[in-house]
């Protein structure tokens, strides 16, 4: 718990991988320690001391180039997901990171072993400039390889977030097509329900253009859209078409990826009621458990197919040969989604109801990515 309340002004995504560049800092820490043990045997120094010398440092410059970027994240512009700084504010915090941290350590090197470094500088100038030129290379280096690390998981991380959007463009058109196709039969069947469905419809796709401008929006957003989605499917289908939202109000500003529900309900009316003679009920819920939103479409049509179930769990596959994303493609499409925004913290759950349907539940953080 105490640790947790340490790292609890970290980003949340950003503990784990600040701890994974620790221990690899710690373990090229012991290497230098065992080879400055040995290459001063005429100075008696021992390897405990080598040792506090090298964590020390090492501990340090860590602390002044990798944890100061979130600390001053303003100053330096480190921007999420990775919050990696410019080249001209990442060279800046070396040049004062480095040589803080290197004398930090060496005055708690000092402090342990009981004399002073600096006395190097007088008797032994050339050990001393070797010393120094040594840590701020092994330095640089680490924060050099640490950053293209980041910058290359940003890059995949774009990638995939294009690559999902793109895939995303192709669930409208298929149901736009289909509803305007249902509307021009009403307008002289029935011109009150024609009306309704045109009304649904606009506002369906206000929303939806508001939607694709920003990558995250309020869950009431989300849950409206879903509204007026499924009023226009009610339509098409008429009674066989039940449905229930469930948006309880101290939940409506949390913000939620757009889109992230609509492909779930899509390959509920599609895959599960459409099948079905008698039609049947679709549920949309929202509540939370602990600090995760709990996001559940529920619905007892025909129930998904263990193939679909198992495509769902493997790479983003393509639409089938007709441009019509099939089940394990949307299901796909969402868990792709929550896993490059939330990385571990998002995740899909998908079940069999026991009374026949399907039951997905999505899990994210209540607190957006940053």
């Amino acid at each position: 718990m105490r640790i947790q309340n340490l790292v609890a002004w970290l980003p949340a995504d950003q503990r784990k991988p600040l701890l994974q560049r620790l221990l690899i800092v710690w373990c090229i820490a012991l290497l230098i320690a065992l080879g400055n043990w040995a290459a001063q045997e005429e100075t008696h120094q021992t390897f405990d001391k080598a040792l506090v010398y090298a964590y020390a440092i090492s501990t340090f410059i860590w602390l002044f180039t990798d944890v100061v970027r979130f600390v001053f994240k303003r100053l330096l512009h480190a921007q999420a997901p990775f919050y990696w700084p410019p080249v001209l504010q990442a060279s800046l915090m070396l040049l004062v990171g480095i040589p803080l941290g290197y004398v930090l350590g060496t005055l708690v090197g000092d402090a342990y072993a009981g004399w002073s470094t600096w006395d190097l500088l007088i008797f032994k100038p050339g050990r001393f400039k070797g010393m120094v030129v040594s840590s701020f290379a092994i330095s640089a280096a680490f924060v050099a390889y640490f950053y293209q690390r980041a910058k290359a998981e940003s890059l995949a991380q774009q990638v995939t977030q294009s690559q999902l959007m793109l895939l995303q463009s192709q669930l409208e058109p298929h149901m736009l097509f289909n509803t305007l196709a249902h509307l021009r039969a009403l307008i002289g069947q029935d011109t009150v329900r024609a009306l309704a469905m045109l009304d649904h419809l606009d506002d369906y796709l206000r929303t939806t253009l508001l939607a694709s401008r920003q990558p995250l929006h309020p869950l009431s957003d989300e849950f409206s859209r879903l509204d007026d989605y499924l009023c226009l499917m009610a339509i098409r289908m008429g009674p066989r078409l039940v449905f229930d939202l469930n948006l309880p109000p101290t939940l409506a500003a949390v913000q939620v990826p757009s889109f992230v529900l609509q492909p779930l309900v899509e390959n509920a009316i599609r895959h599960g009621l459409e099948p079905v003679v008698a039609g049947g009920h679709i549920e949309v819920q929202a509540r939370t458990d602990g600090a995760q939103l709990l996001l559940t479409v529920r619905d007892n049509g025909c129930g998904i197919s263990e193939l679909a179930l198992a495509d769902s769990a493997r790479a983003l596959p393509q639409p089938d040969d007709s441009g019509k994303p099939d089940a394990s493609w949307g299901l796909s499409h969402v868990r792709q989604r929550l896993h490059t925004l939330y990385g571990e913290r998002g995740s899909m759950r998908i079940s069999a109801v026991s009374t026949g349907g399907t039951c997905v539940v999505l899990s994210l953080p209540l607190t957006p990515p940053v």
